[in-house]
Order: C-alpha cells, then structure tokens, then sequence
C-alpha cells in the first residue's frame, strides 16, 4: 500500500533533489577543469610546434576544441554522477522484497533452451 504524500516527504525528496544536482555539478566542474588542462596543454603545443596546426588552427579555433572538450566532459561527469545518486536512491527506497539478488531458492539457473 503506497504511502500518503505529505508535505515533509515533498520537502524530503526537493532537498534530496536539491543536494544530488549540487554534487552532479560540482564533479561535472572538476571533470571540465582536467578536461580544460589536459586540453589545452596539447593544442596550445601543437599551434606552436606543427606547421600544419600553425597555418590551419587560429585562436578561435583553438578555443573552440578546448571548451567543446570542457563542455563534453562536463556533461557526461554529472550525467554519470546523477545516475548513480538515483540508482542509490532508488535501491534505498525499494521495498525489501526488491532488495533481495540473491538466486537462492530459484529451481535452476538456465532455461531449457540453453541445454544442449
């Protein structure tokens, strides 16, 4: 039988909401930080030192790839923190009959069409 909603459980799950999209964007900020250096260090190097990327790679270029690679790594860091917050949660707030994995008490392992 489903709980009744209540006015703290609202206010429970907006904080709980409120605290994993901080987390989310403070690991996406520090993935977009190592993704900025280990960036820039390379194309910054290469405009320098390549013939081909000096005559083809202009600033705007250059900034171009850097911020795309900051920006792609910060996506994909708080994506990936924000799926396992609610895969964390989601297991927490299951019923205990959902909890249990375990294969004890199942009758056997495969189907039928596995055998040979």
């Amino acid at each position: 039988m489903p709980t009744p909603v209540t006015r703290a459980s609202l206010d429970q799950q907006l904080a709980l909401a409120k605290q994993c999209s901080r987390e989310a964007a403070l690991a996406g900020a520090k993935a977009a930080a190592v993704a900025t250096v280990a960036t820039a260090i390379p194309t910054l190097a290469s405009v320098r030192m390549l013939p081909w990327a000096k005559a083809n790679i202009n600033p705007a270029g250059q900034a171009l790839i850097i911020s795309t690679v900051a920006g792609m790594a910060y996506f994909i860091a708080a994506d990936k923190k924000i799926l396992s917050l609610a895969r964390q949660h989601s297991y927490e707030n299951a019923p205990e009959h959902l909890k249990d994995t375990s294969l004890e008490g199942t009758a056997r392992l495969h189907p039928s069409f596995f055998r040979p």
